[in-house]
Order: structure tokens, then sequence, then C-alpha cells
């Protein structure tokens, strides 16, 4: 049987909790967890425990000082559980503790004191935002979509990008899936966001939370789009503060991202439509207002990014708050422009984020761009991937943003490398080049 080794460690010789095996198969989307017997307990304790993956999954094996392969199945089949894990085709063996003690202690991520870059606030440890998108999975689902009825393929992509060497995940949430009415929320929704957040505490791996998306239209209630600009902003100040009030003291929450894309619009709008045009099946672009007729854009979005960092601070003084910017949001003659110009937004935002894109040939003004983002505050590109230029001219972009930039946030759908690798889909191969791209550049790697 293949088996493929993951060197994450956990010591649990602390620990003075029972283990527990769990199975779980991304085929079938079923898991189940046993208690090991206390004979294997005691043989573990005082080890490294690390997460094995049987199946048809890969054929490498990397082996480990602390507690290999072949010690873990000797152990597996002392203990009579080796044919228990041989009737699972696909399946991945986490030995873990039960206790809460096992969960990793994040120190909150702060702005650093130069003002440019990110620490951790007790020990000072510089900190350098590396990580995904998680805005869907790879059958073109948002997580709200599967997370009810599918949470162990979240926790089984959540271990994968934790592997692959990601320390922040983005996670896209619909303002429809947690507002009921204008002052209503979906108290089932919030429990699972707060079941999202132990579960990247467990991980080790800190969250940015984009709120107030409509993704998709059908996921739109009717009732949103019929409020004025003054309810629309009431709406969703009142999401931000029911999710900042659910989040709060969470030290694995890196960041309160208001919007994927706002933009003010110029002059009036036609129409009653809040969404920009649909990218596939998705609008990730947002209007926050209709109409700014005699009044400034910039004006608009900064009050408007003042009323939901107050609703947010209400409650989370201690998370960054922060705004997902195009990067077409430059004051610039006769092109796109967002009215989030970045040195008229920045007061009341911790830090900012920019989508950069690189496109082939053009990889200096992809550059220029990233410097006119630096106005006295980190700056972190939320959004990247080598969509429209070679491999080649990405590694000279990121080279170079590093100048500028104080993380880097990509993509993950779903599929693991060896998923990828033995797909013969033309979309996995590219996504197999960027997840390998992504394993061999991760910043812990040279600080």
């Amino acid at each position: 049987m293949p088996i493929r080794y993951h060197e994450r460690s956990a010591s649990y010789a602390h620990l003075n909790t029972a283990m527990r095996l769990e199975i779980y198969s991304r085929r079938t989307q079923v898991s189940f967890t046993t208690t090991l017997p206390e004979s294997l307990d005691s043989r573990l304790r005082g080890n490294d425990v690390r997460v094995v993956e049987l199946g048809a999954l890969s054929g490498c094996c990397r082996h480990s000082h602390a507690l290999t392969v072949d010690k873990v199945m000797r152990i597996l089949r002392a203990s009579c559980l080796f044919a228990l894990l041989v009737g699972a085709s696909t399946a991945i063996l986490m030995i873990s503790a039960i206790s809460a003690a096992s969960a990793k202690d994040l120190e909150r991520v702060r702005v650093a004191a130069d003002g440019r870059s990110f620490a951790l606030s007790t020990s000072g440890v510089k900190f350098t935002p590396w990580g995904f998108n998680y805005d869907h999975d790879e059958r073109g689902r948002l997580i709200e979509d599967y997370w009810e009825s599918e949470w162990p393929k979240i926790e089984a992509d959540f271990r994968e990008m934790r592997e692959l060497g990601a320390n922040v995940v983005r996670i896209h949430l619909q303002l429809g899936k947690f507002l009921s009415q204008v002052d209503q929320t979906n108290d089932d929704n919030l429990a699972r966001l707060a079941k999202l957040v132990d579960l990247a505490q467990r991980e080790g791996i800190y969250l940015d939370l984009t709120g107030l998306g409509c993704y998709h239209k059908a996921d739109v209630p009717p009732w949103y789009d019929k409020l004025s600009e003054a309810d629309r902003w009431q709406a969703q100040a009142h999401f931000w503060s029911t999710v900042a009030e659910r989040c709060k003291g969470h030290t694995a929450v890196f960041c309160y991202d208001l919007m994927n894309e706002p933009v003010v619009a110029a002059g009036k709008r036609e129409g009653n439509d809040w969404l920009g045009g649909a990218f596939g099946d998705k609008h990730f672009v947002q209007f926050i207002t209709l109409d700014s007729t005699d009044r400034s854009r910039e004006d608009i979005a900064r009050k408007w990014i003042g009323q939901l960092t107050a609703a947010i601070r209400k409650h989370d003084r201690d998370a960054l708050v922060t705004v997902g910017l195009v990067e077409w949001s430059l004051e610039r003659p006769r092109k796109l422009y967002s009215g989030f110009a970045p040195a008229k937004v920045a007061a009341d935002l911790d830090f900012l984020c920019v989508h950069v894109y690189p496109e082939r040939g053009k990889i200096d003004d992809a550059l220029a761009t990233l410097r006119e983002f630096s106005v006295g505050k980190p700056v972190v590109i939320e959004e990247t991937f080598p969509l429209k230029c070679s491999v080649g001219e990405f590694d000279r972009f990121f080279a170079e943003s590093k100048q500028s930039a104080a993380g880097w946030v990509g993509f993950y759908w779903g599929k693991t490398v060896a998923e990828c690798k033995a797909s013969k889909e033309i979309g996995d191969k590219i996504m197999l080049s960027w997840l390998e791209w992504f394993q061999r550049n991760r910043p812990d790697k040279s600080q």
C-alpha cells in the first residue's frame, strides 16, 4: 500500500489525555474516530507524533528521526488496527490529542514597530503572511456550501495547506449566509465560523476573514438589494459587529477584511445592481454606492471604512482590519479607478491589501503599482497567481516585490499536490506548478 508521510510534528509528551485515531476518506467524504488502545497510547507517549496518509495518493515516503512510517505500522499491527486501515482506500490517519491542550498557542499578530511589516505580539518575532485564498473548492463551491455536511473535507484541506507551508488562510464569507434579515443573524453559520476558527487554532494557521461577499447572485437576499445606501451600510456594519463579537479573543484571527474589491461608483450607476461583472459564475467586485454625484469618491470610501471598522472595534480591538483592493485603486488619467486611493483611505486601516496578477511583459508595471500602495503601512499582496505571465516572470515579480510587500497570499482549491500530479486536466497541472512554486519559495526557508 503506498504511504505518504507528512513531516508535521506535535509532541504529546506533556499531555495526560487519551489518544484517538481519525480516518477520513476524500473519495467518500466520510470520517469516523476511535480511541486508541492503552498499549498504543503508551508507546506513542514521548515521541513526536506525525500525520500519515494511507492509500492511492502518493508513492513517496519521507522518513523522520522521531517516528518513522515503519515504526507507526509496526505499532498499528501490534494493536490489531492495521486490518481496519487496509479497508480504507484513501484515508488519513491522524494521531492527535483530544484535549484542548493540544491546540497550538498562537500569538496575536500586530503591525511591527517599523510600520512596514508584522510581528508576533509577545515574542516580537517577525511574521510574514504566506498563504492561500480558500475561496472555493475543486468543484467551485464556496465554503458555506459544504461546511455543514462535509466538515472532514475542510479539516483535511487545512492540514494540507499547513503542510504546504501556509501560515494564513483567507476565508470568504457571504453576507446572505450570516444575515437572514437586516438585523437577524444565522446562528448556525456563526457557530460553524467559530468551529473554523478553532480548527485554524489547532492547525497553527491564522485566518484572514473576508466578509460581505455576494459572489453567487443566487445567495444574495432579495431584501438586501432593496436597501438604500445608508441601510445597506448599516446591514454591513451589523454583519461585522456580529462576526467580531463571535471571534473576539481568538488569536487565530489575523485580520478582518471588510470586503473583497469594493468600488465607489463614478457618478450615478444605472439600475439597482450593486455587483460588478461576473468572472465565471462569481461576482468579485462590489459597489458600496450607486450614486456618488456631488460627493468625493474618496470621502465615501473613508466614511464606509470608518463605519465598518467602528462596528468591529466595538467587540474586537485586537485583530487587524484591512480591505482587499483592486490594483486599479490608483488615480491615473483615463484608467479605471475604484475610488479607494491608498493614501486617502489608509487612516482607519491597520494595513493595506492589494490584488496583483502580473502580466506577461509588464512586470515593471506591476511592481510600480505595488510601490504606490506603500503609504506608510504594511502591504499584503492578498491575491496573486501566475495567471497572465510565465513562472519565470512571476519569479522576478515575487523577488522584487519584497521591497514593498510584507506578505503574499495565493490560492488553494481543495486538491492536494498528489491529486494534481495524478490528474491529466490542464487546470490541475497549472495548480500543481503553483503549489510546487509556493513550497519552494516559502519565506521561513530564508528567515
